[in-house]
């Protein structure tokens, strides 16, 4: 049976999970790309008040593809953006506020591993190339912040969405790391082939 996670998240539902885990989630999302990170986080640091609560809504890394239609917004295309861009930001991201779930691709680094295990989080793989699919899951668009100032991309929206994933569990709260293990398994299986072309050689 699918695990299907609802928001608002509970730190204790998002410890439970471990690394290599499948799970949907239901609720609300909200966009944020590294330009968006910088505006949510200088608004923290500023102390001003967010429009949304991102500690009640996961975390997606995402530019949607969104048009209009008689006056309501329609997501055509919802694919994952690299997370790696976001990495300078999310350890603070995190640590400010306390974002349960985290959506992108291409895995994340030691900062934000352990930002994850403080806060009690995780970060999910949502397959690449598969925006119209995670486009299938938004049900509707109820709002969009910074559009004017960011463009659509960059904007964050929330979206409110049912089942959506597959997303796969590839770093948890307990230092867990899907993306460690490939790379030292790569590392490893590099290192044995080198061995062979030398003695081949």
């Amino acid at each position: 049976m699918n695990k299907v996670l609802r928001t608002p998240l509970s730190e204790a539902e998002i410890r439970d999970l471990r690394v290599g885990e499948t799970i949907y989630v239901t609720g609300e999302l909200f966009t944020a790309r590294d330009e968006a990170h910088r505006v949510l986080l200088d608004a923290a640091h500023g102390g001003e008040r967010l429009p949304f609560r991102p500690q009640d809504l996961a975390l997606f890394h995402c530019g949607p593809v969104v048009e209009s239609r008689d006056g309501v917004w329609r997501v055509t295309s919802a694919g994952p953006t690299t997370s790696a861009r976001m990495e300078m930001f999310e350890a603070d991201f995190l640590d400010t506020y306390s974002t349960r779930l985290v959506i992108g691709k291409g895995g994340m680094g030691k900062k934000t591993l352990e930002a994850l295990g403080r806060v009690g989080a995780v970060y999910t793989h949502f397959t690449g190339g598969a925006g119209a699919l995670a486009a299938r899951a938004i049900r509707r668009v109820p709002a969009v912040y910074w559009l004017e100032e960011l463009g659509m991309p960059e904007a964050v929206w929330i979206l409110e969405v049912e089942a959506f994933g597959p997303l796969t569990v590839t770093m948890d709260s307990h230092g867990g790391s899907l993306h460690e293990v490939v790379a030292a398994r790569v590392e490893a299986n590099l290192t044995a082939i080198r061995a062979e072309m030398s003695r081949e050689a």
